[in-house]
Order: structure tokens, then sequence, then C-alpha cells
């Protein structure tokens, strides 16, 4: 049975175990490709719930961020609120000084008058007083007035 240089001559159980080997490596070789490709869909899967993990936390943290600086920025423009109302109020304060010491001033050298007066039946009574500087003159005075009967 010897078929030439080099060939062998196989029997069918050679040829049997020979298929049977052919098949479980393919069966073997099918599995681990069905394993390796459930391996890479459950990978996939975990790297894109990673990429969402990832996009919430930095989406979590622009809005802390964010939160944080508009809260600095709302007490930033209270503190510089309440320090331009500090100045306002010191120079309001200034203003009232100066010009409470203005009017005196004015008083002091053009003078002024006051005075009251009362009306009765047939005569006016008047008092004025009269301020020029340091100098001060009261006057008090009953003019009768004309009654046409």
């Amino acid at each position: 049975m010897d078929k030439g240089p080099g060939i062998k001559t196989t029997t069918k159980q050679e040829a049997a175990m020979f298929i049977q080997a052919w098949w479980r490596g393919t069966l073997v070789r099918r599995t681990l490709l069905h394993a390796s490709l459930r391996a890479w869909i459950i990978q996939r899967w975990w790297k894109q719930m990673l990429v969402r993990l990832m996009e919430k936390k930095k989406r979590l943290s622009l809005q802390f961020y964010a939160q944080q600086e508009w809260a600095v920025v709302k007490l930033q423009s209270w503190v510089r609120m309440w320090r331009l109302r500090l100045r306002y109020c010191r120079l309001l304060h200034a203003v009232r000084i100066i010009q409470i010491y203005w009017r005196w001033h004015i008083c002091q050298t053009r003078g002024f008058i006051q005075g009251r007066y009362n009306l009765k039946e047939s005569q006016l009574n008047l008092q004025l007083e009269i301020s020029l500087g340091l100098q001060a003159c009261k006057v008090q005075q009953c003019i009768p007035l004309p009654v046409n009967e």
C-alpha cells in the first residue's frame, strides 16, 4: 500500500482522528472567538460607561465652579456697593458740615431778620430781631391802624 516516496498511507481510523482533531480545534477556535468577542463587547461597554461617568463628573465640577464664581462675583459686588455707600455717607456728612458752617458764616456776616406780628382790632404789634454780625437789635412797637367807621 505504498503509494510513493514521502506519502503515507493512512487508515480510516487515522483519518477519522485527523478530522476529529480538526473539528475540535475549529470548535475551540470558534469558542475562543465568541469568548473574545463577548469580552470585547463588555470592555467596549465598560469604556463607554467610564466616558459617561467622566463627562458627568466634568459637568458637575463645571456647575460647581460656575456656582462658586457666581457667589464670588455677588460677594464682590456687595463689598463694592458697601464701600461706595460708606464713601457716599462720608461725603454726605462732610457736605452737611460744610453747609452748616457756611450758613453760620453767612448769618454772621450778612445778618438776618426774625420777627413776629400780632394783629388786634385797631393796632399792629410788631416784634423784630435784627442781627448783623455780632450786633443784635430788638425792636418792639405797637402801631395804631386807622379805622374807617
